[in-house]
């Protein structure tokens, strides 16, 4: 039997700026899906805590888009892209909330990819799962979410470079509070604006752009705050990301803006904004310690592993990258 572990991730600053080759600010959190696999055949078939129908896949499927039931499409995306030599029976169990923005899909894949045996570096293994997404689901996501939560470093957020590939560990103050909240609103990016938000991005819509060009300076400028421990500052460029993630490049919701616009408003919180791709999930907010008594407080933590007979076996994280 193989365990691997895989940890979700929250975008604290840099929303649709992966895709373009631009900087984010996530982290792994200690939230996150483990599989149980017990090598063998030419089937793999996993059952989740979380779904009513298990996922069947043959080894050698050709349409991962085509698999039912749906959450089985990211399994058969690592399957297609990895291409194991033989599959497997097991689990999937999870702690992250689906269809929330924090990454259950990137945690499902890469858990998948490393319990079916998958070698190689932090980078490797993001990269191979950012394709097994984009094949399972049709979205052309960037690959921010699989390298945070394959390359994650325990009390960091990662400062990723899109274009270069390259990952930076930012401390974390010991004095702050990462908080995510729910909206209420599932999202799911395969039937939302996401795709077209990207085209739009590329074809040079002067707010997509603008939005673009603006949020690669604040991630900047929120990694030093963060370095500096100016945490009100670090606020403020939260505050400016939302209002163009809504105003620029509109994929805020009503819901979402009414959260960010209570959170903010309680005393200790130095900012909040949406976290992810939008369209409804999860707000996240830095704050003093104790300053919100709702949602969870997640912790910066390590990135994707595979646990052997008790042994952990870690990916070569993010100085490999």
């Amino acid at each position: 039997m193989t365990t691997a572990y895989a940890p979700g991730r929250v975008n604290l600053i840099g929303d649709h700026t992966d895709y373009s080759g631009g900087l984010v600010l996530p982290m792994a959190i200690d939230l996150g899906t483990v599989v149980d696999l017990a090598p063998g055949g030419d089937l793999v078939e996993l059952r989740s805590d979380a779904e009513d129908t298990p996922a069947r896949v043959p080894i050698d499927v050709d349409d991962p888009g085509a698999v039912d039931p749906p959450w089985a499409r990211y399994v058969a995306g690592v399957v297609a892209v990895t291409r194991p030599a033989v599959g497997g029976t097991g689990t999937v169990s999870t702690t992250l909330p689906v269809d929330a923005g924090l990454s259950s899909s990137a945690a499902l894949e890469v858990s998948v990819a490393l319990a079916l045996g998958f070698e190689g570096a932090a980078l490797e293994l993001a990269l191979a799962c950012q394709q097994a997404e984009q094949r399972a689901s049709g979205v052309p996501c960037g690959v921010m979410d699989q390298l945070a939560s394959a390359a994650g470093v325990e009390g960091h957020a990662l400062l990723i470079d899109c274009s270069s590939l390259t990952v930076t560990p930012v401390r974390l103050p010991g004095d702050v509070e990462i908080v995510v909240v729910h909206s209420g609103e599932r999202r799911a990016l395969a039937t939302s604006a996401y795709a077209t938000r990207r085209a739009e991005l590329e074809a040079g819509h002067p707010a997509r752009c603008r939005h673009v060009a603006g949020e690669n300076e604040r991630v900047t400028a929120f990694a030093a705050a963060l370095t500096d421990g100016d945490l009100a500052g670090a606020g403020v460029l939260m505050a400016a990301s939302h209002a163009s993630l809504r105003d620029d490049f509109e994929v805020s919701t009503p819901t979402l803006d009414a959260l960010v616009s209570r959170l903010t408003a309680v005393p200790g919180v130095y900012g909040a904004r949406l976290t992810g791709a939008g369209f409804g999930g999860c707000v996240v907010a830095l704050t003093a310690p104790g300053a919100l008594h709702e949602g969870w407080v997640v912790r910066a933590s390590a990135g994707a592993r595979v646990l052997d007979g008790g042994m952990s076996r870690a990916g070569r994280g993010a100085g490999s990258s």
